[in-house]
């Protein structure tokens, strides 16, 4: 791991996996932007915190995802920081039955092992029309990006840098990822539309770039989605159940799942496709002996 300087005194913690961004606010104190993922990741932030004479007095969170808050109770624990983030995320991770309702394919159980350590608690909620928060005495400002995850924020730095989060995915993440996650992907195009009229003169894309300038990959990131979509469209036969899409997808696409977790993973990327092209009406839903099941539209339109 590495830290590397952005502009001014907004840094980002290279993980090898993530770009975190940071805010330095003096010699010591930091203020993070997402706080990582603990199993992969947190060793390595730690001993980099450390090393610099870091102390963390606040984490300003994107959205709520694991790979994302993973350290949140971790740090605020060590370091008695404020955490800041979208009220409705907050909600998400603030207890595990919470993180069942969000995570509804998995048991309690599973969701208490798999993601407990997310629970904590939110200082600083931020609304849904809320456009700025002052942390620890500096201000940021907030863009709101529903779709990857329900209440998605990106947030500028005083120094003119946006970080964008999970908004879009880098080239890097393009060229090997099969099926990007959206949790309503249709809300997620329309927040990919907004960022055209985000201007800063630095944006950090969390998996993973640095750029000065990101018209292009906003179209790109617009065009890989749909196309994802338009696969998915192309695997269905007939009047299939989501589990028979999700065969056709899983050989289509060549993804390998050997246990339950990884299963339950791409069922959820996989859905928000398949709501996605009924929502624009290329498929419909009906009922079949019983059974939801979904094939494509008589006169579909185009994606």
């Amino acid at each position: 791991m590495e830290i590397k300087k952005i502009k001014g005194n907004t840094f980002c913690i290279d993980t090898g996996m993530t770009y975190l961004p940071f805010y330095k606010i003096n010699d010591e104190e930091i203020i993070m932007l997402d706080s990582g993922w603990a199993k992969g990741e947190r060793k390595g932030i730690e001993e980099l915190l450390e090393k610099n004479n870091f102390k963390v007095v606040g984490i300003l969170c994107s959205h709520a995802h694991i790979d994302h808050i993973g350290n949140n109770a971790y740090l605020k624990e060590k370091y008695h920081c404020v955490i800041a983030m979208p009220a409705y995320e907050a909600l998400v991770c603030s207890s595990n039955v919470n993180l069942k309702v969000y995570y509804s394919s998995q048991t309690l159980s599973d969701v208490t092992e798999r993601f407990g350590h997310m629970v904590c608690e939110t200082d600083m909620m931020i609304s849904e029309n809320q456009d700025r928060i002052c942390m620890c005495g500096i201000q940021f400002k907030i863009f709101h990006t529903p779709g990857h995850s329900p209440a998605h924020i990106c947030i500028t730095t005083p120094d003119d840098v946006a970080y964008l989060g999970d908004a879009l995915i880098s080239y890097e993440v393009m060229e090997g990822a099969k099926m990007p996650y959206a949790y309503i992907l249709r809300e997620d195009l329309k927040s990919k539309i907004k960022l055209y009229d985000l201007k800063c003169s630095k944006y950090v894309v969390a998996h993973k770039g640095i750029y000065n300038d990101i018209t292009e990959l906003i179209t790109d990131n617009i065009s890989f989605y749909k196309n994802r979509a338009e696969r998915v469209y192309s695997v269905i036969d007939g009047a299939m159940t989501m589990e028979d899409i999700l065969k056709a997808v899983m050989k289509s696409f060549h993804i390998q799942v050997n246990s339950r977790y990884r299963y339950a993973v791409i069922e959820r990327m996989l859905r928000s496709y398949v709501e996605y092209l009924n929502e624009i009406e290329r498929i419909e839903l009906k009922m079949d002996h019983g059974f939801l099941k979904y094939s494509k539209a008589p006169y579909s339109k185009l994606v």
